[in-house]
């Protein structure tokens, strides 16, 4: 399939090999996946292979993505790097939207889940940008303000890139807080500031 110049394989249609059901940890407008789906997948070309996370190849491939999902017995739409499946209808919302200007579609291309400590970790942003992002335990009193603030802070991280040294923000509630590496720098870490 050809999108922007560049080529996209499609793989598990009617008389291919199965793509195979992608692991699912996060559901966003589906409450279960429903039993007996089959995957079909959208691959980057040879001409584009290893070069599936630069942001103009994400872009073309979920614009495609957003065209193949108005197709008649769809019934979600998975994302590996966050592990999440999307109900057809949402992600035929939230993907135009932003590819149209708007927000980044945090809640499925990206997921949240919460960590041993109480924090609150993404699941995704890596292959986006080159870290996840981690909100601390001691922002996590109201645990749907955290939700909100993470996903503000990734929709502006998609823009930015990788975090490499300390940087200080004011939170939507007006409190500052503090962006930094992790010492691995595999995490951006969100702290009271």
């Amino acid at each position: 399939l050809l999108i922007n110049g560049l080529t996209f394989d499609l793989t598990g249609i009617a008389g291919g090999a199965s793509a195979g059901m992608p692991d699912v940890r996060h559901r966003f407008g589906l409450e279960t996946l429903p039993d007996g789906l089959e995957a079909v997948a959208l691959a980057a070309g040879p001409h584009i292979a290893g070069c599936e996370g630069m942001m103009p190849i994400i872009r073309s491939k979920l614009a495609l993505a957003a065209q193949l999902a108005a197709l008649p017995g769809l019934a979600a739409v998975t994302w590996a790097p966050a592990r999440s499946a999307m109900a057809a209808d949402y992600f035929r919302q939230v993907v135009p939207a932003w590819l149209e200007g708007g927000p980044f579609p945090a809640l499925g291309l990206t997921a949240f889940a919460l960590a041993l400590d109480g924090g609150l970790q993404s699941e995704g942003l890596s292959f986006l940008i080159g870290q996840e992002l981690r909100i601390e335990p001691e922002l996590m009193d109201d645990k749907v303000a955290a939700t909100k603030l993470a996903v503000r802070l990734v929709n502006e991280l998609v823009g930015y890139g990788q975090v490499t040294e300390r940087m200080e923000m004011t939170a939507p509630d007006g409190a500052p807080i503090a962006l930094e590496p992790s010492a691995n720098n595999a995490f951006i870490r969100v702290r009271a500031g």
